[in-house]
């Protein structure tokens, strides 16, 4: 399975999007506007309106393009690639916990005592 790389983003081919829209979703999901992501992508905004329309009904007819975003990473889809690094494995080492050294615990003891009126009296 090939991917694509933007930005920091990784996006994988062959999940329900094609090249452009795959690249028009992850520099939507970047928060730029369709006017940046046609500047990036070399063409008009029209196209890119189209883009991300047809990758919002490829995707189950997702109402927004922030819609299309979520429902993109939740598949899987897309994903910065700082994350998809770490999920694919890598040379990742586990986190040791810290070990305090063993202390020696104080115990506070409460004595408590009834008194009897003859005390109180007193």
């Amino acid at each position: 399975m090939s991917t694509i790389q933007v930005e920091g983003w990784q996006g994988h081919l062959g999940k329900g999007l094609a090249p452009r829209q795959l690249m028009a979703t992850i520099y939507a999901a970047l928060g730029f506007t369709r006017k940046e992501i046609a500047k990036h992508m070399e063409c008009s905004p029209e196209t890119i309106k189209t883009q991300l329309e047809t990758a919002r009904y490829n995707l189950d007819n997702q109402p927004t393009v922030r819609e299309l975003c979520r429902e993109a990473m939740r598949r899987g889809i897309i994903a910065p690639l700082m994350v998809a690094l770490l999920i694919g494995g890598g040379n990742v080492h586990q986190i040791q916990p810290v070990r305090r050294p063993d202390a020696p615990r104080a115990q506070t003891v409460v004595r408590i005592q009834r008194l009897e009126e003859s005390q109180l009296a007193a």
